[in-house]
């Protein structure tokens, strides 16, 4: 049977692909945020996923304001990555598992939620920088893929507690997969962060400490807040912390933390990464 082996928390800026892609890693100002990775990635080297599912929001590259789906779930045997516009050079295509994406996506229908299945889907710097941030190589693709794209954009966003229930339903579905399979779950977005308006800049490093404990053991604390909680304590994009919340649900009730780090600002974000790892 499949299992869901642990989920990494990491941010997504698409300033962290351009870092990347001019080798930055010594640079002052990246050092202290790249060096908190090393970590992550012996972990990874050590459980050897079969299939990472990537929880992000789409930034404009499928869906725009005209029309955002609430939860969407790529089920497409490679998704391609194109030009957004930030000056990130297109990556090579992610290698897909359209057999799990579906098997998912009917369990969750049948869980009550209501998926937008894509069996053509682009990813944006949302899953593409959290992928490079964890296997740096990018000429070897070690795991397979499933994109979860959820809206944290164009309002009514699905609350916390419904985004903890989603994962919750995702640890089920994997569960249930008879094939033998090991699956990591990333949840991607910054911690406090606000891009614009009058807050511009905005960081909250004590509610950003206190998520990044939070949501180890009692996670059902952070799913109590509201949208509108998320918005005033942690900006307007904080709201990416449901993004994290779907990963912890899915993991189950009981985890070990492996390593954590904190870092800002990084473009005018709380940069969490944590790493968890699921109960046997």
């Amino acid at each position: 049977m499949a299992k869901i082996v642990g989920g990494v928390t990491t941010s997504h800026i698409p300033a962290i692909g351009n870092a990347i892609a001019n080798e930055l890693f010594e640079d002052p100002y990246w050092k202290p945020f790249f060096d908190g990775y090393p970590k992550a990635r012996d972990w990874l080297a050590e459980v050897k996923p079969d299939v990472a599912i990537v929880v992000y929001n789409d930034h404009g590259l499928n869906f725009f304001l005209d029309k955002m789906p609430t939860f969407s779930i790529g089920a497409a045997p490679e998704y391609q990555n194109k030009d957004e516009g930030w000056g990130l050079k297109p990556l090579p295509p992610y290698p897909g598992d359209p057999e799990l994406s579906w098997h998912i996506i009917e369990s969750l229908v049948n869980d009550e939620f209501d998926i937008c299945s894509c069996q053509e889907m682009a990813v944006d710097h949302g899953f593409t920088v959290p992928m490079a941030l964890l296997w740096p190589d990018q000429t070897q693709r070690p795991v397979r893929t499933i994109p979860v794209a959820v809206n944290t954009v164009q309002h009514p966003l699905p609350t916390p507690a419904r985004c903890l229930k989603l994962g919750e339903a995702i640890g089920r579905a994997v569960a249930s997969y008879p094939k033998d399979l090991k699956v990591v779950v990333l949840g991607t977005g910054g911690l406090s962060h606000q891009l614009d308006g009058e807050r511009a800049g905005f960081i909250n490093k004590d509610f950003d400490l206190m998520c990044l404990e939070k949501i180890v053991d009692e996670p059902e604390a952070l799913a109590k807040y509201s949208i509108h909680d998320l918005v005033r304590l942690a900006g307007a994009q904080g709201a990416e912390l449901i993004l994290w919340l779907i990963m912890r649900g899915a993991l189950g009730r009981k985890v070990s933390k492996i390593h954590s780090n904190y870092h800002i600002p990084i473009s005018n974000t709380g940069a969490g990464l944590l790493v968890l790892e699921s109960a046997a």
